[in-house]
Parts: C-alpha cells; sequence; structure tokens
C-alpha cells in the first residue's frame, strides 16, 4: 500500500478575542501569535483542543483575560515550550526525562487537565453495529498482518455481522502526537509485537497505512474514504459523527468510549497519587469491569519559575479556574472531568509555582 499524505485542517490558534487563523508547521517550530491584545501564548496537543477552546474562550468573557493556543500536536507543544516560545504547553504524553532535561526554563510542571480517551473508528457503511475488537487484534491490524475486514479473526469477535471483503486501509497520525502516545502506549501494554516493534511514543514507525495530520486529519480521512480505520480522540470521532468500536477491556468486557467508562479506568489510579507525584502516569488497560481501555489524562506543562511574574500569576489564575468552574463542562464535550479529590490537589499545587522567580 502506498503511503500518501492526507490533506487536514490547517492549524487554527485559537484567540478568544476572536482573531483569525494562524498556520505553523506540524515541527512546533513557529512561535506562538503574539499580541498586545493576548496574555498568555500556549501551544500543543490537539486531544483536548474543544475542550481548551471553550476555557480559553469562556475565561476571556468571564475575566478577560485572552489566551492564544496553537493546536499543533504535542510534540511541537513540548518543543516550543522548552525553547521558551510559549508561556505553556499541552501534551497528551508527558515528557520523557530527556526532555524535561533539555527545556531551557528549567523544572517542567506536568498538571492533569480532563480525563480523555482515543476511539478506534472506521468507515463501514454496511456495518450498522459497532465493532468488537480486542487489543491484540487492533494492534496486528496496524501491524499489517490482518489485512482483510473479513478476516476469520474480526468475524469471531462479531458473530452474526456481516463483514465485507474489503482490504482494511489504516490511517494514522504524521506529527508528533500525545493522541499517538496514548494508542501506541495501549498497543504496547495489550501486544508483545508492538511492544518489541513500533513501541509507545508521540511518533513512530507505521509499518502501514496513510498519514493524516492532528486529529482532524485522521478523522478527516476516515470519514471520506470507505474502508479505513483510524484512531481519534472521543470529541473528533463524536463531532464527526464517526462509529466507535467497542474495545474488550483487561477484564474481558467489550466496553464503549464514554464519560462513565473513562472516568472508571482513573478510579484506583487517581488514589494512588500523593502530593510528591509528579504526575506523569498511564492508565491505559486499567483494570475494572466497566474500565475503557484507551484513556488517558492530558496535561498542561509549565515552568516551576515564571520569571515574568505577570504572566506567571495570570497563568495560575486560569489554572485555578480551570480546576474549579472549568471541569463543569468538560462532560459536554465528550472529557470526563478529573475527580473532585485530585482537582482539589492539584489548584493546591498550584502554590508551588513560583512566580517572579529566576529559572
Amino acid at each position: 500500500m502506498k503511503a500518501r499524505a492526507l490533506t487536514a485542517l490547517a492549524i487554527v490558534t485559537i484567540a478568544a478575542c476572536g482573531r483569525g487563523e494562524t498556520k505553523a508547521g506540524d515541527t512546533g517550530t513557529a512561535a506562538a501569535t503574539t499580541s498586545s491584545s493576548v496574555d498568555l501564548n500556549g501551544a500543543g496537543a490537539t486531544f483536548p483542543y474543544p475542550i481548551y477552546s471553550k476555557w480559553f474562550s469562556d475565561y476571556a468573557t468571564t475575566k478577560g483575560i485572552k489566551i492564544n493556543y496553537q493546536s499543533i500536536g504535542s510534540g511541537g507543544g513540548i518543543k516550543q515550550l522548552s525553547e521558551g516560545t510559549v508561556d505553556f504547553g499541552a501534551s497528551d504524553g508527558p515528557m520523557t526525562d530527556e526532555e524535561l532535561a533539555a527545556a531551557k526554563g528549567g523544572k517542567v510542571l506536568h498538571f492533569p487537565t480532563v480525563l480523555g480517551a482515543d476511539v478506534v473508528t472506521y468507515n463501514l457503511p454496511e456495518v450498522t453495529t459497532p465493532l468488537r475488537l480486542t487489543g491484540e487484534l487492533v494492534a496486528d491490524i496496524f501491524l499489517g498482518k490482518v489485512t482483510k475486514w473479513n478476516d476469520p479473526r474480526i468475524a469471531a469477535e462479531n458473530a452474526g455481522v456481516s463483514l465485507p471483503a474489503k482490504d482494511i486501509l489504516v490511517v494514522h497520525r504524521t506529527d508528533g502526537s500525545g493522541t499517538t502516545y496514548i494508542f501506541t502506549d495501549y498497543l504496547a501494554a495489550v501486544s508483545k509485537a508492538w511492544a518489541a516493534g513500533p513501541g509507545k511514543g508521540k511518533s513512530v514507525q507505521w509499518p502501514v497505512g496513510l498519514g493524516g495530520k492532528g486529529n482532524e486529519g485522521v478523522a478527516g480521512a476516515v470519514k471520506q474514504t470507505p474502508g479505513t480505520i483510524g484512531y481519534v480522540e472521543l470529541a473528533y470521532a463524536n463531532q464527526n459523527r464517526l462509529p466507535a468500536a467497542l474495545i474488550k477491556n483487561a477484564s474481558g468486557a467489550f466496553v464503549a468510549p464514554t464519560i462513565a467508562s473513562i472516568t472508571a479506568a482513573a478510579e484506583g489510579a487517581t488514589a494512588k497519587l500523593g502530593t510528591d507525584s509528579d504526575y506523569r502516569i498511564s492508565i491505559v488497560n486499567a483494570a475494572g469491569a466497566d474500565a475503557y481501555p484507551i484513556s488517558s489524562f492530558t496535561w498542561l506543562l509549565v515552568y516551576e519559575k515564571q520569571g515574568d511574574a505577570t504572566k506567571g500569576q495570570k497563568l495560575i489564575d486560569f489554572m485555578k479556574w480551570m480546576y474549579a468552574e472549568g471541569q463543569q463542562s468538560a462532560a459536554s464535550l465528550d472529557y470526563a472531568p478529573l475527580p473532585a479529590s485530585l482537582a482539589s490537589q492539584l489548584a493546591t499545587r498550584l502554590g508551588t509555582i513560583q512566580v517572579g522567580a529566576t529559572p
């Protein structure tokens, strides 16, 4: 199968003051747009883009603080934060120890914001009931080992479903992506072949498939092309009316991605988090009969020492609002709000950020 790039939506810069679109490269090398009317600049993950867009708009309306955010992918967000071209980064995959050491502004803190999920979506007009897939089967499809929709292994999990004799066309991300990190973190947890091959990361060497930029690109490609299968954040699947497969979890149940099943995946993990945690934890393939197995936190990345006292305080104030009022709008956009105890713990942790301190 010949790989080709798929056209995706241009990267959008959101400024709550109503600025127009700004295009940037997916490598994250372009600096965030600056303006005297913008109070804070951020860049990064597309996975939480819908909820962040709403938060920044609501915060501008209620507090008068305008936040400019470039949805360029987690890899780009980490790069821009590390180079000091934005006030905060955003990622769905935690920074590695090597990335933390390379950050020019000193110690970076990870702050979970909401819970979300990757869904396995597909375009099969002939199939009207949600497909059932195991983690091993999903891994083998993305490894190129299962190539037909009517493969006996798929049929075995979907008794009574008439599957077409079509080729499976894999769609994956081309940019450095936290959505990819979550997906490959899950595949590495359930498939030895995947763990020993592509492995997990924000970018991996895909054995097969076509590339799309951002959640928008993958969602658009799957929606437009029959026979495709891809992975996107839950909100993008719902907004584009894409089907989501039921995925077999660690307890053996086939579970749909919902607010309740995402929350169930976080239970237990959050109870183990103490005040000394750096919050870089994975909740994929979590235990529990109701847990959706491709669930994850998403994080804001901020420097512990904020050299600009004015911007540092504005960032802290926004994050306090995010952990209180902001959580209330998460479910309406298909994200699970943080458990109240965790949100409170993180709001307290904001006190460790040193405003006006030299990095």
